[in-house]
């Protein structure tokens, strides 16, 4: 889930924030201004930090633990640690024996999972609002004593290769975003590696690379715990320090992200498949983040790919599926990368569509952009959907603890999340223009095209 699907909530206490976050440019939000979530924050003696995001909607409470990992922080050669690691957290910890932990979650009716991105790693739960304890007191035990049974790992490897081999293996499009990440950032740059791994560096994981991922990352100092819903602030202090307090602190690691290489190391790719009948096009530019780069262009870039490929009434809609080149068109970025980032747009074109007519009509509406600028009502259009959007996070609970987890643990203020919608709305139409000159025009950009296979 990414902020533009939703977004959190203010801090009531100032909290330690590690070096990434002092490059996001400082915002005063407007007088009046209310945060999404009203999320409390503190920090525990040993350096966890937790978030509190209240919501007596239902009797219901998630547990989130974020890690401030993730496949960004594998290590040279063989990507895949940060993932494979998550998976053999769920093999057992020093009171919680292997599998128990998702046995009791659903034994008292709730879910519980995990997921690996590229800046965080993240376990989950949740249950009705009274067994808040019960999964504080397992996942603190999985936190402090992860087992990783070493006659586990071969098994745990091929469940791994599997899940590769259904998501991406044989999927053409998703191999094809493989390569093309690949060529725009470089096979063994953190941004252009997979999450899941490279397939021979996966195979090639030994149990010493899991024992020393988790002692550099796995720190509290290095962790956010998240609660949202259906608890009484005190009560909840209490629990968190008996439960996570005893955890033993240990120094907070620093994340060292290579910048991009001066240039793509391939400025073009195509590949072709017999498994496809419409071909894809892709074209990414390395873009600034809230942590990287011109920070001051990150606010208005999440602008302008709604500008250029949202839907209905973007610029690519227009160009592309309202004359028939294309059966989608979309553009992407997020700021909250840490690290560089990338604004990327794709089209797939509609059969019979020359390729080259479909990348001339979208390199035309960059071009146009470029040179006229961006419409004042069409950027103030789309401040007025995407601000719209974040109003759908107050509906659940499940929105607040994802966003202000991802946010705190990728080193970014938890005003980033309560105050997004405001640092939307003070985006403006020169901004954009600005920002779009500066990124789209700078050639470290790569174009691809994965094409039918001829006969």
């Amino acid at each position: 889930m990414t902020r533009r699907a939703a977004l959190a909530t203010a801090a009531a206490a100032a909290v330690p924030v590690p070096p990434l976050a002092r490059h996001a440019a400082a915002f005063t939000p407007p007088a009046g201004e209310r945060p999404l979530f009203g999320a409390r924050v503190w920090s525990l003696p040993n350096g966890m930090r937790v978030a509190f995001a209240p919501s007596r909607r239902v009797p219901v409470v998630m547990q989130y633990l974020f890690y401030g990992a993730g496949g960004g922080e594998d290590p040279q050669g063989i990507s895949g640690v940060a993932h494979y690691m998550e998976h053999m957290m769920f093999k057992g910890s020093r009171n919680v024996p292997s599998g128990a932990l998702s046995q009791r979650v659903a034994r008292e009716g709730g879910n519980d999972n995990a997921f690996t991105s590229r800046d965080v790693t993240a376990y989950y739960q949740q249950v009705e609002a009274s067994r808040l304890s019960l999964i504080m007191d397992m996942e603190a035990d999985r936190f402090a004593f992860p087992l990783f049974p070493a006659d586990q790992m071969e098994s745990e490897r091929q469940v791994v290769i599997e899940e590769r081999r259904q998501r991406t293996d044989t999927n053409p499009r998703a191999l094809f975003r493989e390569e093309f990440e690949a060529a725009l950032w470089g096979r063994q740059h953190w941004h252009g590696r997979p999450i899941i791994g490279w397939p021979e560096e996966i195979r090639a994981i030994r149990h010493a690379d899991l024992l020393a991922f988790h002692e550099r990352w796995y720190a509290p100092a290095n962790a956010v715990l998240v609660i949202a819903g259906d608890a009484e602030e005190g009560a909840l202090r209490r629990l968190v320090e008996e439960h996570y307090g005893g955890v033993d602190a240990r120094p907070a690691p620093t994340r060292d992200r290579a910048p991009p290489p001066a240039a793509p190391p391939q400025r073009k790719v195509t590949t072709r498949s017999p498994a496809i009948t419409e071909a894809t096009y892709l074209r990414s530019w390395v873009a600034p983040s809230l942590t990287w780069g011109d920070t001051d262009h990150a606010w208005a870039l999440e602008v302008l790919a709604h500008l250029v490929g949202s839907g209905q009434g973007s610029l690519l809609h227009e160009a592309l599926i309202e004359t028939g080149l294309a059966t989608s068109a979309n553009a992407s970025f997020d700021a909250d990368n840490v690290g560089a980032g990338e604004f990327g747009i794709s089209a797939i074109a509609r059969r019979g569509t020359a390729p080259d007519r479909l990348e001339a009509a979208t390199d035309a509406v960059i071009a146009r952009l470029l040179q006229t600028g961006a419409e004042p009502a069409r950027v103030a259009r789309s401040i007025r959907q995407i601000t719209a959007g974040a109003l759908l996070s107050l509906d659940g609970i499940g929105a607040a603890p994802r966003l202000i987890g991802n946010a705190l643990a990728s080193g970014l203020p938890i005003e980033t999340i309560e105050f997004w919608p405001a640092r939307i709305r003070a985006v403006t139409a020169e901004q954009v223009t600005a920002t779009a000159r500066a990124v789209l025009s700078a050639p470290r950009d790569c174009v691809g095209w994965l094409l039918p296979e001829t006969a």
